[in-house]
């Protein structure tokens, strides 16, 4: 399946929907549009078990009347129908309730970045069906090849998708860009009296960039391999080292803490600490708008705010909030381009590439550093007061002894408390890779407590 319509059409349907809604009695309108291909497959044990290809095309009008505003969207782009989408979402604005904090951005605000940011690649969408489901099929081979012990599979799966978003609104601003992803996974089960399930993946924004689906397959089972046997660690209390999967988990926490929504409410362990030490001196994070093929890069966001970098912990410093427009205005304070939105609903704060930057250790030397300790390879459940920082989460991975990794461990949970892991992050590797719109290299967090048996 090719694109469909052109950008500047899709730019033109969103212009064109914002003077209608302009000229029917709204003080100011914005919309968004989105147009994509996807596809998926799953295979089992060779089999496959589903296979979906679809294009789809739909957008979203919010509508404002003074500080009143509501939002509606639809799939159905004929004129009868956006006269009545713009009909009843105006009805409906007139009745929600004042909140001066609405509105569009400052128009001096409005832009795009003029760079290539290379989110699309023709190739995602020039595979045919048979070499996507190969994708799959070989990850999945080469996992049940890796060891006798692997004879079962959970599935391989390959996604991909690729389209063209555009934005407009009342303030004269229109703007569209393309962007497509790709991806390769498979989940393996180990059996050696016991039985373990573990996964990889690879991801990126041109087919040409996913690693090696065999390469991925064997990652897989060695994952798998190494859970068998598997046992309760001891309650105590030992450094603990995340690996770059799980690292990224505990960044999430900290993206979450850091939205506007959470600080304007005082809800966040991080509400008025700006310009406060909040975490270790080697600890910088970034959310990085502009990063090359990154999963969160984009040249505006969903309010038309050009993209940017913002510096959110430098050395161990708050630096900055992340913020729409809503809520830097509820902060009074400056938006950082983080509006992410949805067709339905009004604009969220959601990440650029939010990413803890990397150390220099590599992962081993990290590792050869713990005299005794807990290595985590996943994490289970969502035990985090965000309001708090109290931080409690199930977790699986391998003990660590004198430096070297002995057993898998299974069933234990780990505790702590945001603020005080953040102040003690002895080690940062040098690992980071970029698989989502966050990431983090693999950490090393002195003192949390694992509990066990």
């Amino acid at each position: 399946m090719a694109l469909r319509m052109a950008e500047n059409s899709l730019e033109h349907v969103a212009s064109g929907l914002v003077a209608r809604a302009v000229s029917a009695g709204a003080t100011a309108a914005d919309v968004v549009v989105r147009e994509a291909d996807e596809f998926s497959t799953v295979l089992r044990l060779g089999k496959i078990e589903s296979l979906k290809e679809a294009a789809s095309k739909a957008l979203g009008l919010r509508a404002f009347v003074g500080t009143r505003s509501a939002t509606s969207f639809s799939s159905d782009f004929s004129a009868s129908s956006l006269l009545r989408l713009v009909e009843r979402t105006l009805a409906m604005a007139k009745v929600t309730s004042e909140d001066p904090a609405s509105g569009l951005p400052a128009a001096e605000l409005l832009g795009r970045y003029a760079g290539d940011l290379e989110l699309y690649s023709p190739d995602v969408g020039e595979l045919s069906t048979d070499d996507r489901i190969q994708f799959a099929r070989r990850a999945e081979e080469a996992a049940l090849s890796a060891d006798p012990r692997i004879q079962n599979s959970e599935g391989a799966w390959f996604e991909a998708s690729w389209g063209t978003k555009a934005y407009a609104n009342s303030l004269g601003f229109a703007g569209s860009y393309r962007s497509s992803y790709c991806a390769v996974s498979v989940a393996p089960i180990a059996q050696n009296g016991g039985m373990q399930r573990d996964y990889w993946y690879s991801v990126a924004r041109r087919a040409s960039a996913l690693e090696d689906p065999a390469a991925v397959g064997r990652k897989a089972a060695e994952r798998a391999l190494r859970k068998l046997g598997a046992r309760k660690a001891s309650t105590c209390r030992v450094p603990v080292v995340f690996d770059p999967e799980t690292a990224r988990s505990l960044l999430g926490h900290v993206f979450e803490a850091v939205r506007g929504d959470a600080i304007y409410r005082s809800a966040s362990f991080l509400t008025g600490k700006l310009g406060q030490r909040v975490a270790s001196g080697n600890v910088t994070i970034l959310d990085d708008g502009l990063r090359p093929s990154g999963f969160g890069s984009r040249p505006f966001d969903d309010e038309g705010v050009p993209a940017c970098i913002t510096p959110v912990i430098e050395k161990g410093e708050l630096r900055n909030y992340l913020l729409n427009c809503y809520t830097a205005r509820k902060l009074n304070m400056r938006t950082t381009g983080n509006a992410s939105r949805g067709l339905a609903g009004p604009p969220m704060v959601g990440p650029k590439n939010f990413y803890l930057a990397a150390g220099q250790p590599p992962p081993a030397e990290i590792l050869r550093s713990v005299r005794s300790g807990f290595y985590v390879t996943e994490l289970i459940g969502f035990g985090v007061n965000i309001v708090t920082g109290d931080y409690s989460r199930g977790a699986s991975g391998l003990w660590i002894e004198n430096g070297e990794l002995t057993f898998p461990v299974q069933e234990v949970t780990i505790a702590g408390n945001l603020a005080e892991m953040l102040n003690h992050i002895e080690a940062i590797g040098s690992d980071l890779e970029f698989r989502s719109a966050l990431a983090a290299p693999t950490l090393l967090v002195e003192g949390l407590t694992v509990a066990g048996t």
